[in-house]
């Protein structure tokens, strides 16, 4: 099985994955960051798949076709997003289809969108988490393969409950990607 990272920032997901020695056949960014020297480094192809207009005009659908042409001419099974920044179109969706998995700092359904941590503590949850589950155009809204609890302590600020989170993060979605490839699929053969 090859899976696809794709990043947007420090890659510390993709770092976790690396040391986990999952099968990893590249790596996509959508802008520069360390995630694409950290592939370099482990002699995992890398290419940056620039997004450059950010406007309201942006192509949305040409981006999205453009990163399904470098995901075929991988041979990529599966592909796995690890804070990647851009909302990809409905295309690759079925290209792919339930073969994308994305992580979710709260436990979905609660608290969609990129600010799950921010939302979680002004609604004044005791617990909140993290979701492993399969992207769909919708948002935040594919079935879930994994979740696991944290607790929201009473002197947490959006930084230290995520940095809680993203430690659980990293070793959940590395065990949701192993079962993935020892099994052979995401969700049904």
């Amino acid at each position: 099985m090859r899976i696809a990272v794709l990043v947007s920032g420090t890659g510390t997901l993709l770092e976790a994955m690396l040391e986990a020695g999952l099968p990893i056949a590249l790596v996509v960014s959508d802008r520069p960051c360390r995630g694409v020297t950290l592939a370099d480094d482990a002699g995992i192809a890398a290419l940056i798949h620039e997004r450059t207009d950010f406007s309201d005009s942006f192509d949305r659908s040409a981006y999205t076709d453009g990163l399904i042409t470098h995901l075929k001419s991988h041979e990529i099974d599966v592909v796995a997003m690890a804070g990647f920044g851009t909302v990809l179109g409905e295309s690759i969706f079925q290209a792919m289809p339930g073969r994308i998995i994305n992580t979710h700092p709260a436990l979905l359904p609660s608290f969609p969108g990129w600010h799950g941590v921010r939302d979680a503590l002004a609604y004044g949850v005791k617990v909140t988490g993290c979701t492993i589950h399969v992207a769909t155009a919708v948002v935040d809204d594919g079935p879930i393969l994994a979740q696991e609890a944290v607790d929201v302590l009473d002197e947490d600020d959006e930084s230290a409950l995520h940095e809680r989170i993203k430690t659980v993060e990293r070793r959940l979605y590395i065990e949701t990607l192993a079962t993935i490839v020892d099994r052979g699929y995401v969700l049904t053969p």
